[in-house]
């Protein structure tokens, strides 16, 4: 049935929980819960549409998320893949080389989207700060990203390369190698990743994995969660979150980070003192004895 035609103010609390059971049953929970806030949107502009009236529209969107876990999908690429990715591209002396060179460091040095990186234009560098400027974020969220010093010069090489006309800052490129002056697509940003990892004996990966391993690595550097999301232009927070692949060795260094106070007496073979800081109490501890 054609969704426009749909009854949609006649659905009843019943209809949308077996909607909401058949969507925890086929889809991974953060899918379903996807659908859902779509469901409860249309029921809400049926409700002021005058197509339902509001005890209907409470009862039939009061549907709880869809709880649950999946494991996370993608990767973070380690440092000697990256390193293999860019001495490929640096190896390359054709223009495809100089721009798949700095197509690589903007997607890891500023985390954008592929869709983001194919919406830049000339415009958009301002090569003295060191910055760029996504105008068509997710969302329609515009930010500002940074770019390091190694990631401006891939980027600089490109724009010698390329010109200073205006237009897409990155060109697709035929067979004969000419730079052809137009937008590419988020298709061939995947199809040259795929060219380079197999030049560079990496394992496969998407373009949304230099996302992920910009996300972690910062985490991993230190940077605050809060300034990451704002790099990364996520609305949430617990989306940045999601992003990291840091696994168990994250846990590890956390963990080797916190001090407790315990050292091996010296004065007794059965007691052990842990050693406080001054104006801290010390705990001894002694082997259990016998009928305590």
């Amino acid at each position: 049935m054609d969704a426009r035609a749909f009854p949609w103010g006649t659905l009843s609390y019943a209809d949308t929980a077996a909607v909401r059971a058949t969507l925890a049953a086929r889809y991974a929970p953060v899918t379903a819960n996807k659908m859902l806030a779509a469901l409860r949107g249309v029921l809400r502009e049926a409700w002021r549409l005058g197509l339902m009236d509001a005890e209907r529209y409470q009862r039939a969107a009061d549907l709880p998320a869809v709880r649950g876990t999946t494991l996370l999908s993608g990767r973070a690429l380690e440092a000697p893949e990256l390193h293999a990715l860019f001495a490929v591209c640096g190896a390359d002396p054709t223009p495809a080389g100089v721009r798949d060179g700095a197509l690589f460091a903007v997607l890891y040095g500023a985390g954008l989207r592929r869709a983001e990186v194919v919406a830049l234009e000339r415009r958009d560098v301002d090569a003295a700060g060191g910055t760029l400027t996504v105008r068509r974020g997710k969302g329609r969220r515009a930010r500002v990203v940074y770019l390091s010093t190694a990631a401006r010069d891939a980027l600089e090489a490109w724009l010698r390369q390329r010109g200073l006309e205006p237009g897409a800052l990155f060109w697709p490129i035929d067979k004969a190698g000419h730079a052809r002056p137009r937008p590419m697509t988020p298709h061939a940003v995947r199809v040259i990743l795929g060219k380079r990892t197999a030049q560079a004996g990496v394992a496969r990966c998407s373009p949304h994995d230099f996302r992920r391993s910009f996300v972690s690595d910062l985490l991993a550097a230190g940077v605050d969660l809060v300034t990451v999301q704002e790099l990364a232009g996520h609305a949430h927070v617990t989306t940045t979150a999601r992003y990291d692949r840091r696994g168990e060795a994250r846990k590890q260094r956390a963990a080797e980070r916190l001090h407790v106070p315990y050292a091996q007496s010296t004065t007794g073979e059965n007691d052990r003192v842990a050693e406080a800081p001054p104006g801290r109490f010390a705990v001894a501890c002694s082997p259990a004895r016998a009928g305590s």
